[in-house]
């Protein structure tokens, strides 16, 4: 009789605790991170998965990768389906504006053992082509990655048009969806030329994909930037945080990216 009042007892305490206090008796609710996957989902989390898990152990809370499309991404921020965003500067700028989204850190894209924070856009064609400069682009097939790709499409786009180009009017503009599907286009003849982030031709170089030579950058920048690049360059991705996630959260995140070794 004792032990079942006892029993009683506890059982009505816990029953209080976990009403006050439900995460001692459910798991916290999983960070969902949400990152464009510019190369697909599964370069995504091979490349992401680390940072996920890094943030897992450091957060106390478990980090969810979720990788999105170029078409994914709004729609994902909208409904709230992710907690944090990771995305190029283009996105960031929008989706302030619409949703109020704000950065917690800016990364650093390590290359040839460099950690930048700057990235351009390349507008390329084949090495054998008669297209020497913007101008000639006129009424040729031209393919950026995406219209809203930032490095992929935005930046060359914004170069062209402050040179008297309109890439939407005056050039047969096609979308590739990837950026080495428009590096593969532009080395098959498929189109005429083509802009991609920088660092994308030196990486499938490096992946034995192509070979650099085989290409031509047309409005080559030369300066200490290590990639080749026809744009200007433009700060690189921001980590930014939707407004619903919790402030205590955000800060934990934020000491957290800001930790992170530079190598």
């Amino acid at each position: 009789m004792i032990m079942r009042l006892i029993s009683n007892l506890l059982f009505a305490l816990l029953l209080i605790v976990s009403f006050l206090h439900p995460s001692l008796l459910l798991a916290e609710k999983p960070i969902k991170l949400g990152v464009l996957a510019k190369r697909g989902a599964t370069v995504a989390k091979k490349k992401w998965g680390p940072l996920a898990k890094y943030l897992t152990q450091k957060s106390g809370t478990e980090v969810q990768l979720i990788p999105l499309s170029f078409t994914g991404i709004e729609p994902a921020v909208k409904s709230k389906k992710i907690d944090y965003l990771l995305a190029n500067p283009g996105f960031f700028v929008d989706l302030k504006k619409k949703y109020g989204i704000f950065a917690l850190a800016t990364m650093l894209n390590k290359r040839q053992d460099k950690a930048l924070d700057r990235f351009g856009g390349v507008i390329f064609v084949r090495a054998d082509s008669t297209i020497n400069s913007i101008k000639d682009l006129k009424g040729k097939k031209f393919m950026c990655v995406k219209k809203t790709s930032f490095g992929g499409g935005q930046m060359a786009f914004r170069h062209m048009i402050e040179r008297g180009i309109n890439p939407f009017k005056d050039l047969k503009l096609l979308e590739g969806g990837k950026h080495d599907n428009v590096v593969y286009m532009v080395k098959k003849g498929r189109v005429d030329g083509g802009t991609v982030r920088s660092d994308t031709l030196e990486r499938m170089e490096a992946e034995g994909k192509i070979k650099i030579k085989d290409f031509k950058v047309l409005d080559r920048v030369d300066d200490d930037f290590p990639f080749l690049h026809s744009t200007i360059l433009y700060p690189e991705w921001p980590f930014a945080a939707l407004k619903h996630v919790d402030s205590t959260q955000n800060q934990k995140i934020k000491e957290a990216l800001l930790a992170l070794k530079k190598d």
